[in-house]
């Protein structure tokens, strides 16, 4: 007994110190890029693999000079709304389709689905011209309507909603319908609520990934007063050249809305992956 006690004992501490040696890999490059903003360009650029800590004074005017060069204020509003409607869409959109995939019978259901699930396995910049020319005739280039429009509607989001509402009883809408409630009731008072693990999970990932696109706020917003912060640390990396300091810095500024978003909304983040079984 004592000896299937301390391989136990064994096994947790190889998976603890497995588990921390990984954590500490992640958090490496995240150091990193704060400390080279505080460094100095030549301290940055050396080659001594030991140079960690910044010599000397720390620079902290690396962010003013980025703050200065970039307005962060228009940046940050840019990119929170672009996140905020994309969530609010594709939320919207996908629980009322995934409810029609899932729930409902209606001619073309599978046809109509197949086209979903291809749209799912077709890398997104083949339809990058067709959306540009759609934004183009709308009058909606460079403004946040033409940020929000790729993401509206989501094929990975109305195939997870679809999911989510496949697996909830049948009874609880045979129950409704004895009750005197027509579809739209038992759709919005009776079954969304109960895909609401589902619908957080979509919306953790809709965030993270219009917080990371980059290539469709630059084609769409060339404006630096509609731009995200993303496309901004693209053209900053041209404008600086090899002043790594500065670009650290304005990367460091770049991550902070989503560690804010993260830090208010930890549980549900950590809820909806569990939930979803996926990973960013």
């Amino acid at each position: 007994m004592e000896s299937v006690r301390m391989k136990q004992k064994v096994t947790q501490v190889l998976i603890h110190c497995i588990l921390i040696f990984f954590s500490f890999i992640m958090i490496v490059p995240f150091a990193w890029m704060i400390l080279t903003a505080l460094k100095t360009n030549q301290q940055a650029i050396s080659v001594d693999p030991f140079y960690i800590f910044p010599a000397g004074t720390w620079h902290f005017e690396n962010f003013s000079k980025v703050w200065a060069s970039y307005n962060f204020l228009i940046l940050y509003k840019n990119t929170i709304l672009m996140i905020f409607w994309r969530v609010v869409c594709a939320c919207l959109t996908a629980t009322m389709a995934g409810y029609a995939f899932g729930r409902l019978k209606f001619p073309g259901k599978k046809f109509l689905f197949s086209l979903v699930l291809v749209q799912m396995m077709v890398p997104a910049q083949i339809f990058i011209i067709p959306q540009y020319l759609m934004v183009s005739k709308l009058g909606w280039l460079n403004t946040c309507a033409g940020l929000v429009f790729p993401g509206a509607v989501t094929a990975f989001g109305t195939y997870l909603l679809k999911t989510g509402y496949q697996g909830l009883p049948k009874d609880l809408e045979e129950a409704a319908g004895i009750d005197g409630c027509h579809i739209g009731q038992k759709f919005y008072k009776i079954m969304m609520p109960l895909t609401k693990s589902s619908m957080v999970s979509l919306g953790i990932f809709t965030a993270v990934f219009a917080f990371k696109d980059l290539m469709w706020p630059m084609i769409v917003c060339t404006n630096s007063q509609t731009t995200t912060l993303s496309a901004a640390l693209a053209k900053m990396q041209g404008q600086y050249g090899s002043d790594y300091p500065t670009m650290m810095a304005s990367a460091v500024l770049a991550v902070l809305p989503m560690l804010i978003i993260y830090i208010i909304f930890q549980k549900q983040f950590v809820e909806g992956i569990a939930t979803s079984g996926g990973k960013l």
